[in-house]
């Protein structure tokens, strides 16, 4: 296969963590990637998780920042203080946007890079549609033609989708990757899916059952 999947949502902080590293390593293995944004909020439900802001505190400081914190320093990827004030918005819409740009026949890696990278850096509220017009512009993108046809009904067709095959193929989380079918969660596996790309890793020898 030439593709690595990428299930992922335009607000995800560890997907943006990881972005541009993915996409390096994306381009040095000869490989695009299939974008497959989802409605992440449903895929956690879907995987019996508890939304992040239902959660203990000591477990959120220490995931949705010590984490964030570490990780930022770690790769390189510039991050705001606190939480996007916005980040509890509806993501139907930049989610639809990378889906059409898509459909529109557009390399969307940059744009996607753009959008995590906003709103985890600039504190940018994903559901306004002149922010994200102007952060595609701010790369070079046409915005109007994605925003037109973002909440269309084909649009639409293939957001469900992805988000259903993620809740299929038991994605529990962004950033979710498969290389060759073999999932990697968390931008924090980026070095396993550098070396699955050379070097695939043997199968198990039997499917965890709980």
């Amino acid at each position: 296969m030439s593709e690595i999947e990428y299930f992922y949502a335009a607000h995800s902080a560890f997907a943006y963590l990881g972005s541009a590293r993915f996409m390096a390593i994306a381009a040095a293995a000869g490989r695009t990637i299939a974008h497959k944004p989802m409605d992440l909020r449903r895929v956690i439900a879907a995987g019996g998780a508890q939304p992040f802001n239902q959660r203990g505190a000591g477990h959120y400081a220490y995931y949705f920042r010590r984490e964030i914190d570490r990780w930022a320093e770690y790769r390189g990827a510039p991050v705001m203080a606190g939480r996007p004030q916005h980040h509890d918005n509806d993501i139907t819409l930049p989610n639809g946007m990378l889906i059409a740009g898509l459909v529109q026949g557009l390399n969307i890696d940059l744009l996607a890079h753009a959008l995590l990278q906003a709103h985890w850096r600039d504190d940018a509220d994903l559901a306004e549609r002149d922010t994200l017009a102007a952060i595609a512009n701010g790369i070079g993108v046409r915005p109007g033609p994605l925003l037109d046809a973002a909440l269309s009904d084909e649009v639409r067709a293939i957001y469900e989708a992805n988000t259903q095959d993620a809740i299929d193929r038991s994605v529990f989380g962004s950033p979710a990757y498969f290389v060759d079918g073999d999932m990697f969660y968390g931008q924090d596996h980026l070095e396993l899916v550098e070396r699955a790309l050379s070097q695939p890793f043997a199968p198990s020898p039997e499917a965890y059952a709980p």
